[in-house]
């Protein structure tokens, strides 16, 4: 009986400690690869949201490019305002900025894996989007957003 106690009290100290450890939105934070390949975001806090912007691009010449007000789009914040849902712990809830169009869409985050982040992009209800699978990001970047 005493072994047991003892075990239940190490466990209820030892709990904190772990959820501040695998707290979600620090899965999120990092460098993500887009399912295309052909972008690299940055995705951290921003005040007490998880934002994250558009850090590498695939693109030939020096022409980095443009967003629908021809402004670089290396360094545009994309990802805005996302909180955890009140519906479920695993998902956040925010807005995807679309740099070609200039339209802003809700947006969920989520990790169902290490090292992977699901992202759905929708109008009204998230049945009506899509999703997209991004993946850590390891490598390098060049100068002006540039991707290898």
């Amino acid at each position: 009986m005493a072994s047991l106690s003892a075990f239940l009290l190490s466990a209820a100290l030892l709990a904190p400690v772990q959820a501040r450890a695998e707290a979600p939105e620090s899965v999120f934070m990092g460098y993500w690869l887009s399912q295309g390949h052909d972008g690299v975001f940055k995705i951290g806090m921003c005040g007490d949201t998880v934002c994250g912007q558009l850090v590498g691009l695939s693109y030939q010449g020096n022409d980095v490019p443009k967003d629908h007000k021809g402004r670089s789009e290396c360094g545009i914040q994309m990802l805005t305002g996302f909180r955890r849902s009140s519906d479920d712990d695993k998902r956040w809830n925010g807005k995807i900025l679309d740099p070609d169009s200039g339209n802003v869409y809700q947006a969920q985050i989520w990790s169902p894996e290490k090292n992977v982040l699901k992202l759905r992009g929708y109008i009204g209800l998230p049945l009506f989007g899509e999703t997209q699978t991004w993946t850590r990001y390891e490598g390098t970047l060049g100068p002006v957003c540039k991707m290898p």
